[in-house]
């Protein structure tokens, strides 16, 4: 079987598949590595292809899916407290703005 052939998946692990790589298209990714990384979670989650024999079933883990929101906030974090509370002011001037030309 040649890298790459996705027979051995299950129809599950396809459908999957497919609707991850969508939701990462969805938010600007292109359409290869959209697939790279929706194949990289779903072999994370279920353990890659199909596997026969008794006792083989194991359950899903759900968490590489869950992982999207929490990844990210280091350059925040590398900020200085002043670089935060400038950008906090200002974010609290823009929506004092807006709020008063919304009426």
């Amino acid at each position: 079987m040649p890298r790459g052939d996705k027979s051995a998946y299950t129809d599950k692990q396809k459908r999957q598949a497919e609707h991850i790589e969508e939701g990462y298209e969805k938010r600007g990714t292109d359409k290869e590595e959209a697939e790279r990384r929706a194949w990289a979670t779903v072999n994370k989650e279920t353990g890659g292809g199909k596997k026969t024999g008794s006792g083989r079933g194991q359950p899903e883990n759900h968490a590489p899916s869950r992982t999207g929101g929490k990844k990210g906030g280091a350059a925040s974090a590398a900020r200085t407290p002043e670089q935060r509370s400038a950008s906090a002011k200002k974010g609290a001037a823009t929506r004092k703005h807006n709020a008063e030309l919304r009426g």
